[in-house]
């Protein structure tokens, strides 16, 4: 299993879909907002957490096509599937080093671009600890609607149609965790909605995604 995550992180890395790319967009991101709504610093504080969240999902949308695609086109994912190892384990694999690869380097550069749109000095904290709560679950609902389109020409925009109204209660959450903390408000209730989302997606989306590899195999 350590050495399928190490594989698909090499292959992420070499594929330029890794987070180079995602890092890059969230950046294009802070670095336009300004400029579409104005540099005044009391719009842009408002509107931070959920433009910082917005930009984190969307860096991950970039890159979820590749986490079974490249796999299927070279014929290892039949490998993968016959394997003693578990599919759920090998779904379970790949979206970890889809987190990895995206979604930790988005949750570390985070407060630099937070800077670019002056986000309350209370509000870093709540930035990083709702990103890392948070994007486990962007990267395990991306590796299911990866199984479901996997082999699909242009599966691509199938995908990101499939998977972004489940990441909504994961922005929601996400971006209200920093907008209180901002203000100084109770943080609790969203962090664990947040979390109770994330351990959700980890307990069943395997299975489900394990599943839809299955039939789209046959």
């Amino acid at each position: 299993m350590i050495r399928l995550l190490i594989r698909d992180m090499r292959l992420a890395m070499r594929a330029g879909g890794g987070f180079g790319l995602g890092l890059a967009f969230f950046l294009i991101v802070a670095v336009l907002v300004p400029f579409g709504v104005g540099p005044e610093s009391g719009t842009l504080r408002v509107i931070a957490p959920g433009i910082l969240w917005v930009g984190a999902l969307l860096a991950c949308l970039l890159s979820l096509d590749r986490i079974f695609q490249l796999d299927f086109e070279d014929g290892s994912l039949d490998l993968l599937a016959t394997a003693p190892i578990p599919l759920e384990g090998v779904v379970g694999m790949k979206a970890v080093a889809h987190w990895l690869t995206t979604g930790l380097p988005l949750v570390l550069a985070a407060p630099v671009l937070g800077m670019l749109l002056n986000l309350a000095p209370g509000a870093y904290l709540w930035l990083i600890a709702s990103l890392a709560v948070g994007t486990p679950a962007l990267s395990m609902i991306g590796a299911f609607g990866a199984a479901l389109t996997v082999g699909l020409k242009r599966g691509g925009l199938l995908l990101s149609l499939l998977v972004l109204p489940l990441y909504v209660p994961t922005l929601i959450f996400g971006a209200e965790s920093i907008s209180r903390g901002a203000d100084g408000l109770a943080v609790a209730t969203p962090m664990l909605l947040l979390g109770g989302i994330t351990l959700f997606t980890l307990a069943l989306l395997p299975f489900a995604a394990a599943a839809a590899l299955r039939i789209n195999l046959r």
